[in-house]
């Protein structure tokens, strides 16, 4: 139990005592005040909550980049590259016994194209190119 809880536990405890004090009367008053006083902990709660989200999405824009994933890793981008180094022998070897010069490039082909894919799902902006500025923007035209 943190201090807001239990702070908002005084506060039903001084409901309840209130009650008892003031009688059946005043119960909707002294609830409907309770419950305000949740609401108001709950609004602030998700507004703290959606400031700190907006925040986060302020960076990542500001980076220019998309928030990281947890799968999305160095750990993971670094194996990768390590078994598809490893796998590329016994593929050369394969493909360069059975298929000779053309069996060695379609190996290493569909090596390079597996590592293209890789790279693209994690870095999805990266083969998009430079956007060009708008035709307003252009010195060549008149």
């Amino acid at each position: 139990m943190d201090a807001r809880d239990a702070e908002l536990k005084k506060e039903l405890d001084a409901t309840l005592q209130a009650r008892r004090e003031l009688g059946v009367e005043y119960e909707s008053a002294l609830v409907d005040s309770f419950l305000e006083k949740v609401d108001q902990r709950i609004d602030g709660a998700v507004e703290r909550r959606v400031r700190r989200q907006m925040a986060e999405q302020q960076m990542v824009v500001a980076r220019g980049s998309r928030s990281p994933k947890a799968t999305d890793s160095w750990g993971e981008r670094f194996g990768f590259g390590i078994v598809s180094l490893v796998l590329a022998i016994p593929l050369s070897a394969i493909g360069g016994g059975v298929g000779h010069l053309p069996g060695l490039l379609v190996a290493w082909i569909g090596i390079v194209g597996v590592n293209a894919v890789q790279v693209a799902r994690t870095n999805p902006g990266l083969f998009r190119g430079r956007r060009r500025g708008s035709s307003q923007d252009s010195e060549w035209e008149d």
